[in-house]
């Protein structure tokens, strides 16, 4: 995430990020080398991980896209919680298809066919009873 950080700051992002204690029990823990064809981590570490990188790049700016796509519930909760602590004090672009991962926002922008259909916070476009509504209800109920 950014080159020169302590081994300090690195643990500290790990555990902001919810994946230090999967990194403590790799064969070398932080020194592990992880590559595409060593260890097999799961899509949900390899999102953990890069939740933490970002974190050590402390950017002003972040986007983030699917970060909850193809993961199983009880990472997904983690996921969000490690995204909720990356997120303050950042504009943040969170691009998704689960609306729990964007539900908090400040703003929401719902895009159908390249347009801009619907804008606001989540209370306020469940008001408006239009395709966020209707797309979050069949999610959630």
């Amino acid at each position: 995430g950014r080159g020169g950080a302590t081994l300090e700051e690195v643990k500290a992002a790990a555990k902001a990020a919810r994946i230090d204690h999967y990194i403590e029990s790799l064969p070398e823990g932080y020194d592990t080398v992880l590559t595409d064809d060593g260890i097999n981590i799961s899509k949900g570490q390899r999102q953990l991980i890069t939740i933490a990188r970002a974190m050590i790049s402390d950017s002003e700016m972040l986007i983030l896209d699917e970060a909850t796509s193809n993961v199983d519930s009880r990472t997904e909760i983690k996921i969000q919680e490690a995204m909720a602590e990356l997120m303050k004090g950042r504009t943040c672009f969170v691009i998704a298809h689960r609306l729990s991962t964007i539900q908090n926002a400040d703003r929401i922008i719902v895009l159908q066919d390249g347009r801009i259909t619907e804008s606001g916070n989540h209370d306020e476009l469940m008001g408006l009873g239009g395709f966020y509504s209707t797309l979050y209800n069949s999610q959630f109920h």
